[in-house]
């Protein structure tokens, strides 16, 4: 049961993050997530449009539907932008999925996945990670990573792995691909801000 309300709050998140704001107004967005939750139980081939999307992208991790809460949040103007927040936890996450799939897929001998079977070594390194990033103000990470560790001891998901609470390809692909158009627009920045001031001094 708790799935298939995953399911549906995952596919209204992710559809109402992923339209155009249309100038709407906070209550006009509002009404507009109220529809597309509604419209997630739309049958298709038997399935609703919340299952079928779920049998695209399975369940999600816990910090996933915290990450899409924050990010409904802001677009209905809740919660003020915090870049360097996120930028933090693109690079936390990126980092995760880049340390877990490719040894999944046998691109190396270590298998970090069993370690989540028992993972109190985890626990204690990722509470120290979540101290330090309290210390450091990164509050939405701090609320990703505690969710993720409070509904693994809960046991809110069938899986009995912490990793699949902590990450999953679609969060891991969104910090990736969104720390690398970072990068891109730091490099473009910086070479401006360099080249510009190198034709700056060269007309004086």
């Amino acid at each position: 049961m708790i799935n298939l309300w995953q399911a549906h709050l995952s596919f209204t998140m992710i559809i109402f993050l992923l339209l155009p704001s249309f100038g709407l107004k906070r209550a006009a967005q509002i009404v507009l997530l109220i529809a597309l939750l509604a419209a997630s139980f739309i049958p298709l081939d038997g399935l609703s449009l919340a299952a079928y999307l779920r049998s695209h992208i399975d369940d999600l991790a816990m910090t996933t539907l915290v990450f899409l809460v924050w990010g409904c949040l802001r677009r209905l103007g809740f919660l003020p932008a915090a870049q360097q927040d996120k930028t933090r936890v693109l690079i936390i996450f990126a980092a995760l999925a880049l340390a877990l799939y490719p040894a999944t897929l046998g691109l190396s001998h270590l298998d970090p996945y069993r370690f989540g079977f028992s993972p109190r070594p985890m626990l204690i390194v990722f509470a120290l990670l979540t101290a330090g990033l309290f210390y450091l103000r990164s509050y939405l990470a701090v609320v990703m990573l505690a969710s993720a560790t409070l509904a693994f001891i809960a046991g809110v998901k069938p899986s009995h792995n912490y990793w699949d609470y902590l990450v999953d390809p679609l969060l891991g692909l969104y910090c990736c691909a969104a720390l690398l158009m970072l990068a891109a627009r730091w490099t473009y920045g910086w070479l401006n801000t360099r080249f510009g001031s190198v034709k700056d001094s060269g007309s004086i």
